[in-house]
């Protein structure tokens, strides 16, 4: 299924660890937007259905447009929409949310070329069975959720 919310996990778990270094919503949109091409690739009856940006090369191209047009919005009549983040958090979270997007899905889908175009193989496909690559992915978010929470409890008066 594209754009599965399983990849939001270690999403959250991370900007709850580092709130100030990476940015959760980069961290989706880099997945999201990976992700629509393999959804548009699955509409048209394209194969393979995860291509170009299931590759780090692909993704790396997501990670540096992400950042390229937070960089524009930062600078443009519309820099509100930014709120506080700034580009370092952003280019974080956008690097570390396509990355993270390709090695999951390369554990998981049988047309990913994680290294083309060095490399047509993908040695991480069934490393770890879809249950538990899902159940890390769930345990990373409920996770997220319980560190959050502690820290603002710790916070409260």
């Amino acid at each position: 299924m594209p754009i599965t919310p399983f990849h939001f996990g270690p999403g959250a778990a991370l900007h709850a660890i580092a709130p100030r270094h990476v940015s959760f919503l980069a961290f989706c949109a880099a997945n999201v937007l990976i992700d629509i091409e393999s959804l548009y690739n699955l509409v048209n009856r394209r194969e393979p259905a995860h291509a170009s940006f299931h590759t780090y090369v692909g993704a790396t191209l997501v990670v540096l447009g992400l950042a390229g047009l937070f960089w524009l919005l930062d600078r443009s009549p519309l820099k509100r929409l930014c709120g506080r983040l700034t580009l370092r958090p952003v280019a974080i979270g956008a690097a570390l949310g396509a990355w993270s997007h390709v090695l999951l899905d390369s554990v998981m889908h049988r047309d990913i070329q994680p290294l083309w175009p060095f490399s047509t193989g993908n040695a991480l496909q069934d490393w770890v069975s879809l249950p538990v690559l899902h159940g890390a992915c769930l345990a990373s978010a409920l996770f997220a959720l319980a560190w959050m929470g502690v820290r603002k409890l710790l916070r409260s008066p």
